[in-house]
């Protein structure tokens, strides 16, 4: 993802297929999967992917340094697992998180909405104390 001024961002696995159910409430995370993907955010990954991606690649969500408020929501192809990474797959899409990003995304829901104020994924993230107006950065 880029900085705040932007909220946008730009298959296959292992492991269960999760489906996000109507109501997202309550979602707490778990070691095995950290955040839930809506089947909004899952189709828009998936055209991505089609679109934008190579053969093998699926979609790495990480927490990085930076941003407005701390940290920034990182979201990236990748083509390898690394040690200790949790794989998820929702409605066919590959969805890694490493161990360290996935203590602060536990609990969260990936949305992808469309509004007034533009197209792209939403993050809520229940960890997050602070968050910039952009949505793609916290605290």
């Amino acid at each position: 993802m880029g900085s705040c001024g932007s909220s946008s961002c730009g298959s296959g696995g292992c492991g269960p297929k999760n489906v996000a159910p109507e109501s997202t409430e309550g979602f707490a995370g778990t070691d095995a999967q950290p955040v839930l993907f809506t089947a909004a955010a899952a189709d828009a990954v998936a055209k991505a992917l089609q679109d934008e991606g190579e053969a093998g690649d699926f979609l790495r969500v990480s927490v990085v340094g930076g941003g407005c408020s701390g940290y920034q929501y990182g979201l990236d192809f990748d083509k390898e697992e690394r040690m200790g990474d949790i794989s998820m797959d929702f409605n066919g899409v590959k969805v890694v998180v490493d161990p360290v990003s996935a203590g602060y995304l536990r609990g969260t829901v990936v949305d992808y909405v469309t509004g007034l104020h533009g197209t792209g994924f939403q993050f809520k993230n229940p960890n997050a104390k602070r968050t910039c107006g952009c949505g793609s950065s916290f605290s």
